[in-house]
């Protein structure tokens, strides 16, 4: 090589840069994202603290009608109260899971009927509007519930075997430990899904009433929202696809 000479070096191609996300497919990506925590979270939720039951009868109708299938909270005796629905296996009822309404508690009076033909409890009438009709006098029985045990109606009062059906076996009463849910909604058919409310039907007796509903319907409103907003996303998505396509298609 001569003196003077210049050795050429070869010049690095510039590296390629990664195109700029836009604005639009950023929001899809965070939208997607949410809705399926949404999603997740509310199904989790339900599948973690509530079981499914199919409505065999009609002894808890207008509430539940047969082959509704509704949700439980899992719950035990302890924790539930008068106007609670649940669902319970007495072994002394033939053990089978059945659906009742809880309308005494360990150390209540319940009678039928008083005024009205309406059931009382430790001598409050109770005006209980959820159930098919309301049975006289000429019914006749007055229980005390022993503790530790809860007595229970179908709200079908006129066609439901229930405490009024075994009256002698332990005077008609269910250990709580029999419980294993308490209903809070309706699942299906679809017709009909709905949460079921809490009753104040016995909010003016002392002691346990109804009890507060748990997440069911927030768990619901999540998972059907976020199942919604995942939806969204994707179509929104796959449209400015499209419709760039289109303009690409359009400009040859």
């Amino acid at each position: 090589m001569s003196s003077g000479s210049v050795t050429e070096r070869p010049v690095a191609a510039p590296a390629a840069r990664r195109p700029r996300r836009s604005v639009a497919s950023v929001l899809q990506g965070v939208a997607i994202a949410v809705g399926f925590a949404m999603l997740v979270g509310g199904f989790g939720l339900i599948a973690l603290q509530y079981r499914p039951y199919r409505i065999p009868s009609t002894s808890m109708s207008p509430t539940l009608q047969v082959g509704d299938t509704v949700l439980a909270h899992r719950a035990d005796g302890a924790s539930v109260g008068r106007g609670d629905i649940v669902v319970f296996s007495e072994p002394l009822w033939g053990g089978a899971t059945m659906v009742k309404r809880v309308v005494a508690v360990g150390g209540d009076t319940v009678a039928c009927c008083g005024s009205e033909g309406r059931l009382t409890v430790n001598g409050v009438a109770v005006d209980e509007p959820y159930t098919d009709d309301h049975l006289g006098p000429g019914e006749g029985y007055r229980i005390t519930v022993p503790e530790g045990r809860l007595f229970l109606l179908g709200d079908s009062r006129s066609n439901s075997l229930d405490s009024r059906s075994h009256l002698d076996v332990a005077s008609g009463t269910v250990a709580a430990t029999d419980v294993v849910g308490r209903v809070e909604g309706i699942v299906w058919p679809s017709a009909r899904i709905a949460a079921v409310p809490r009753t104040p039907a016995f909010d003016e007796v002392k002691g346990p009433t109804a009890s507060r509903h748990g997440l069911l319907v927030p768990a619901g409103y999540a998972a059907v929202g976020g199942a919604v907003l995942v939806l969204a996303a994707g179509a929104a998505g796959w449209a400015v696809s499209l419709g760039q396509w289109v303009r690409r298609r359009s400009r040859r």
